[in-house]
């Protein structure tokens, strides 16, 4: 019962990081640097480390983390290649048509965002499978996972909302699925009880999950901060998410 206490906190905070991501108004790029600071830091000083250590194994000289890293990377890759030239037809045909090209998002993209969020409430619910796993071990070890992963959850709530807007979906969308993630942590803790993921499967799946966060956040976010606004101040607050991240692990550690 306290790991499912401890993920009710998770809960608030995620919802607090939503509702600050969508009152940022004009300063949205702001919110993008930052959104893609807490994400590198999140895949460099949490991710990958925890995917090493779950799934060190080593296939053709490779940790099976890194590779499943790789994939992911890719694999979102793809996706989003194949929704460009999807896109790319698209508009040749309402060229040819009507004269001009549709703006603004399709409904292709707003299903990569729709994805993209979808993969965050995953994380969400390992987080509180996680906290779950910890307090099983000991409630030292519990307290410890909780801090990192509550302290954290604020940057979940914040990029869900953040990335399902970005990619075109309306704000009752990206409310939904912010609500999805703020559940997550309580219901993965809540499944603890009933049994236990085997180690070398979380590590595979928090592998993949840093390259396709890594993905989102140099390719998408990162460019879309700074088309509109190439200035120092959205540089700035790309490294103060890295470095609230590097904040938050380094205490929990």
């Amino acid at each position: 019962m306290t790991a499912i206490l401890v993920a009710a906190g998770a809960f608030l905070m995620t919802l607090v990081g939503g509702f600050v991501a969508q009152r940022t108004g004009d300063r949205r790029h702001l919110v993008l640097g930052f959104a893609a600071g807490l994400m590198l830091g999140v895949v460099a000083f949490d991710l990958l480390p925890e995917a090493m250590r779950a799934a060190p194994d080593e296939i053709h000289g490779v940790p099976q983390a890194l590779l499943m890293f790789a994939a992911g990377f890719l694999v979102i890759h793809i996706i989003e290649r194949a929704v460009a030239i999807h896109r790319g037809h698209e508009g040749e045909y309402a060229e040819h048509t009507h004269g001009h090209r549709h703006a603004g998002p399709g409904p292709h993209s707003q299903g990569v965002g729709l994805t993209a969020a979808s993969a965050l409430v995953g994380h969400s619910l390992m987080d509180g499978f996680a906290i779950g796993a910890a307090f099983q071990a000991g409630s030292t070890v519990g307290t410890v996972v909780a801090i990192a992963v509550v302290a954290h959850d604020f940057a979940d709530g914040f990029n869900t909302y953040t990335i399902t807007r970005l990619y075109g979906n309306n704000r009752r969308r990206a409310l939904t699925l912010l609500g999805a993630d703020a559940l997550a942590p309580v219901t993965g803790a809540a499944i603890t009880l009933l049994f236990t993921i085997p180690e070398q499967l979380l590590g595979l799946y928090l592998g993949f999950f840093a390259g396709f966060l890594l993905y989102l956040a140099t390719s998408d976010i990162l460019p879309e901060a700074h088309s509109p606004h190439p200035s120092r101040t959205t540089l700035c607050c790309t490294l103060v998410g890295v470095g609230f991240m590097w904040l938050v692990i380094g205490l929990a550690a």
